[in-house]
């Protein structure tokens, strides 16, 4: 059963120190390419620039010590959505605190949502970046708890053309090569253990996927440039496997909000998605 005496408990700050081959790596892992040479090159024309969708591997250091008191099977945990938000631009390099904790367990019935949030700040203190995971528990549901709130409808609209598309080819070795930004579950390289958990062969990685959302809406509602992007959150709704191509949508909605969708061959994969651009 999962322990919802853990709602409240604080994790962290525990310090986060990165260099630019990290942020060059995360780049690479999210599909980047030599004409994004201000992402993938330190010493570009205006200095490096840091895709912010990087911050959903500041907290790394924390999920261990939240696995360590959950005490769960791992093979029944389901990253359901995930969002970002930024306070500015990310650094190229140096050293943050992170801290997190679970602020809040759901009961969803068929299982629980755990909705863990992670704050990234400057030594000084101030706010960098901000991530909210919901993870979903299978099983774990039925103990009559709070089922949540009802989320926000946020479907495109029928009938209208996307402001904007963008197409990204995923490479047979995009997940092998994302994995080493840190999360190294063999269910995204080892054809056997991909077996076990019910697919045909290795899948990509959530976080993979919405990088290469990120990079999408980046490029096509922020020409580009990091300071305008501001927030992002979308919920994991299906597949993608190396090889796929990835179809990222955007509907331009009130004020600098944009409705996301993301499709790769077989249908949806990210929906319920939001962006917000300056």
């Amino acid at each position: 059963m999962i322990r919802l005496d853990l709602v409240g408990k604080k994790y962290g700050p525990v310090p986060f120190e990165y260099t630019w081959k990290d942020v060059v790596l995360y780049a690479l892992g999210i599909g980047a390419q030599t004409d994004e040479l201000p992402f993938i090159y330190e010493s570009a024309k205006g200095g490096l620039r840091v895709f912010p969708s990087f911050a959903t591997v500041m907290g790394s250091g924390l999920w261990a010590q939240f696995f360590d008191d959950v005490d769960v099977d791992h093979s029944r945990f389901i990253h359901g959505e995930q969002g970002v938000r930024l306070f500015g631009p990310i650094p190229p390099e140096g050293v943050v605190l992170v801290e997190g904790g679970i602020v809040n367990i759901y009961d969803k019935g068929k299982g629980a949502l755990i909705v863990w949030r992670m704050r990234a700040m400057t030594e000084a203190g101030d706010p960098l970046v901000e991530t909210e995971s919901g993870i979903f528990y299978r099983g774990e549901g039925g103990f009559g708890g709070d089922p949540g709130p009802k989320a926000e409808a946020l479907d495109p609209p029928e009938g209208v053309a996307p402001t904007f598309t963008a197409s990204y080819f995923v490479p047979g070795n995009q997940a092998a090569l994302y994995r080493l930004n840190g999360d190294t579950n063999p269910l995204h390289l080892d054809p056997e253990f991909a077996q076990m958990g019910g697919f045909p062969r290795p899948i990509v990685h959530g976080l993979c996927t919405y990088g290469y959302a990120v990079r999408a809406i980046l490029h096509k509602a922020c020409d580009g440039d990091v300071a305008r992007f501001k927030e992002f959150k979308a919920r994991f709704s299906g597949v993608v496997y190396p090889g796929d191509t990835l179809v990222t949508e955007g509907w331009k909605d009130t004020g600098g909000r944009y409705l996301i969708r993301c499709g790769a061959d077989r249908g949806v994969v990210l929906s319920h998605a939001y962006a917000v651009v300056e």
